[in-house]
């Protein structure tokens, strides 16, 4: 038993739209209504548990709900306050600051499902999902799996509702790629990924195509009166934007990641640190509008649904500066050569691609390298150590693809 998410466009009617506006509302306000119960008991020396947040809620929903009788699910503000629970648990833990008051947004979310089988997917075509006091609302795809709906989830951004959901499924074995070749993928900015013959995704860089335009936006916003009609309709402007331009930058994530895990058993990757390169301040906007931790990510759960493993390089390893010819490793490479010249053996390539051929011969090592209990074991260079170069111009590192 496999847990698979499908997430996709919800077409509702006017009406629907209404109710669910609503159901958004109520979960906001169940939500914080969460967090001033739970902050007055921190005051009085309580910890109040997540049934006792229900239970003060639940006393006083019906007053500023009126309408729950009638067409708003109690699994809006139930989950809600779940949701809560689950966020102090994480500030407890010391993941996330404590949790801060919901607002009213063009992005508002609330989960509507009681338990496996509450939301059900129609027989019809599987183009409608049948939601508690809402009824029957068009989906604009069907689901990519079949079976019973643990988890639903219906937010808004901007003009458009989405729905996600959490399919119980029987997920088939991943086929058997072993007799496939190794590749190696060298992510970046200027090129989204480079593989190891050459074969480049280039970058959309949808924020800095759109920046012109989000900026008179964004002037046009700040022109207008708070909470006008003016106001609202300009935000909803903004917001569209936005959500073009991530629609953009997941699509070609999408499609690169489809086409580098097609045909390999193995791929070779970088072990980034997304988080202390996004503190470089020449470089952290177009390290956003890359997006280089959500492609890393899709790049991963893809290959695990596909057979393939994933080989990270440790973050010290020296893909870029090390020559995919004999082995020899740079002192340093910057930024503005983009070509990379082997003083030793006379190697030259771009950067990207060599790192990719560095990448590709790690992954390929890794298959023959395994004890006995089938742990993989990560080859090192010879005379490599972690921050610091050993090995004189002379010496040739350890080849990868023959060790």
């Amino acid at each position: 038993m496999a847990l698979l998410a499908h997430k996709t466009a919800l077409q509702p009617n006017k009406a629907q739209k209404k109710v669910l506006n609503q159901h958004c509302d109520f979960a906001r306000n169940a939500y914080n209504a969460a967090l001033s119960d739970f902050k007055a008991g921190l005051d009085n020396g309580e910890f109040r548990s997540v049934y006792d947040l229900k239970k003060l809620f639940n006393a006083r929903k019906r007053e500023a709900f009126p309408e729950i009788d009638g067409n708003l699910s109690m699994n809006a503000g139930k989950n809600a306050i779940h949701n809560f629970h689950d966020a102090v648990k994480r500030w407890q833990s010391g993941q996330n600051n404590f949790p801060k008051r919901k607002k009213h947004n063009s992005r508002s979310s609330f989960q509507i499902d009681n338990g496996v089988g509450s939301v059900k997917v129609s027989e019809d075509g599987n183009q409608h999902v049948i939601l508690p006091k809402i009824g029957k609302v068009r989906l604009a795809e069907k689901p990519r799996w079949t079976g019973k709906v643990r988890r639903a989830v219906i937010s808004r951004t901007a003009h458009r509702w989405q729905i996600s959901m959490l399919f119980e499924v029987d997920e088939p074995e991943p086929p058997d790629t072993s007799r496939l070749p190794a590749e190696g993928c060298d992510v970046g900015i200027s090129q989204l990924a480079t593989l190891s013959d050459g074969t480049t995704f280039e970058n959309p860089r949808a924020l800095r195509v759109q920046e012109r335009k989000l900026k008179r936006l964004n002037r046009s916003l700040s022109r207008k009166t708070y909470r006008s009609g003016g106001w609202w309709k300009a935000k909803e402007l903004l917001a569209r934007l936005h959500l073009r331009i991530r629609h953009i930058r997941m699509d070609a994530h999408h499609q690169a990641t489809h086409r580098i895990l097609q045909g390999i058993s193995a791929l070779g990757i970088e072990s980034l640190s997304v988080k202390g390169l996004m503190k470089n301040r020449k470089l952290s906007k177009a390290l956003a509008d890359a997006s280089l931790g959500g492609f890393l990510v899709k790049l991963k759960y893809k290959a695990v649904r596909r057979g393939i493993r994933i080989v990270e390089a440790d973050r010290f390893w020296p893909s870029t500066k090390r020559c995919s010819s004999c082995g020899y490793v740079k002192k340093k490479v910057s930024l503005s050569e983009r070509d990379y010249h082997c003083g030793v053996c006379g190697f030259q390539a771009d950067r990207d691609v060599n790192a990719a051929i560095n990448l590709k011969q790690l992954a390929s090592s890794t298959d023959e390298r395994l004890n006995a209990v089938g742990a993989s074991i990560t080859p090192t260079a010879v005379g490599w150590t972690r921050g610091r170069r050993k090995v004189k111009p002379n010496q040739t590192l350890i080849d990868f693809a023959t060790a």
